[in-house]
């Protein structure tokens, strides 16, 4: 990942200038568009102002590395794309001559860093992807390592907490996709002193101390409650027989047949005229009582004419 510094050879070294083709100024200086061959064999196009690359341009170094992008005072300054001989590119923004600001570095394994760079160094917010694994690393970062706290996220978990010098340490948790945390700590496992003819530097790599398994608090959105429901009355439905009421009746307002229904507003009244079959049995009947009355008249007199004999 270091940076080529061949462009910083001047190209108008003493008693030898390579070649140039292009716009110059009054002073006979390069100022304008041109083209370039330095000494050293790599060669630039682009823009100059007042005998140095300035704006805009294409260097091209004789070992397969390339440099496209803004240029200040020969120095690469703005935002611009190097492709390394290795393969690796970085894109993104430069301050003389250094990864300075945000860029996004791809690495010749695959990886990739996109964040914040610092005089060169990766520094400040970045995220890292591991390609092999599809991992990747979120967090802080301080000259080119992963410092402070920061997000692992994995296929199926990830973990938060603390990082120091690239590695976990102190209070965190695992978060599994499952529906659980797992807390603890990341501490140094403490190694019995023993007695050594020759200091060897060991890394330590710190060990990770489940403490409790919790499980984890999803949010849910709050629901309106149901609305009350006020259970309808009962309706009785009519019997076959009977036919539907009029539109505008109630069953208890339809009239029998034959029977006119009283006015609207005037009260129900009885029945006074029978029907004409009934009026002639009253007359038969009548009739009837008559003729045994005059019958037992009839009887009487002839037992009181049978006593007087």
């Amino acid at each position: 990942m270091s940076d080529l510094g061949s462009e910083e050879i001047e190209e108008e070294a003493e008693n030898d200038l390579g070649e140039y083709e292009g716009e110059r100024n009054e002073a006979g200086e390069r100022h304008g568009h041109g083209k370039a061959r330095l000494p050293n064999s790599d060669t630039y196009e682009g823009e100059y102002a007042n005998g140095k690359r300035n704006g805009q341009g294409m260097y091209r170094f004789k070992n397969g590395a390339r440099y496209t992008g803004e240029y200040f005072e020969n120095k690469k300054h703005g935002n611009g794309v190097f492709i390394y001989p290795d393969g690796s590119r970085y894109e993104g923004d430069w301050v003389e001559d250094q990864r300075h600001g945000n860029g996004v570095y791809h690495y010749v394994n695959g990886d990739t860093y996109t964040g914040d760079w610092f005089n060169h160094q990766r520094h400040g917010q970045g995220t890292y992807l591991y390609a092999l694994t599809g991992s990747k690393y979120v967090g802080t970062w301080a000259n080119g390592q992963q410092e402070g706290a920061a997000e692992l996220i994995h296929l199926n978990h990830r973990y938060q907490g603390k990082f120091v010098n690239k590695n976990p340490l102190g209070p965190g948790k695992y978060i599994f996709d499952i529906g659980c945390e797992q807390h603890g700590e990341y501490i140094h496992e403490e190694k019995p002193e023993e007695e050594e003819e020759e200091e060897v530097f060991i890394p330590v790599i710190p060990k990770w101390k489940a403490v409790k398994i919790t499980a984890l608090t999803l949010w849910k959105p709050e629901e309106p409650p149901p609305p009350e429901v006020t259970p309808a009355a009962p309706v009785e439905a009519p019997l076959a027989e009977e036919s539907a009421p009029p539109a505008g009746e109630t069953p208890s307002e339809a009239a029998p047949e034959g029977v006119e229904a009283p006015a609207e507003g005037a009260e129900p009244t009885e029945m006074t005229s029978p029907p004409k079959e009934t009026e002639e049995e009253d007359e038969a009947a009548k009739e009837d009582q008559g003729d045994q009355g005059m019958a037992e008249d009839k009887e009487e007199e002839a037992k009181e004419a049978e006593v007087q004999e």
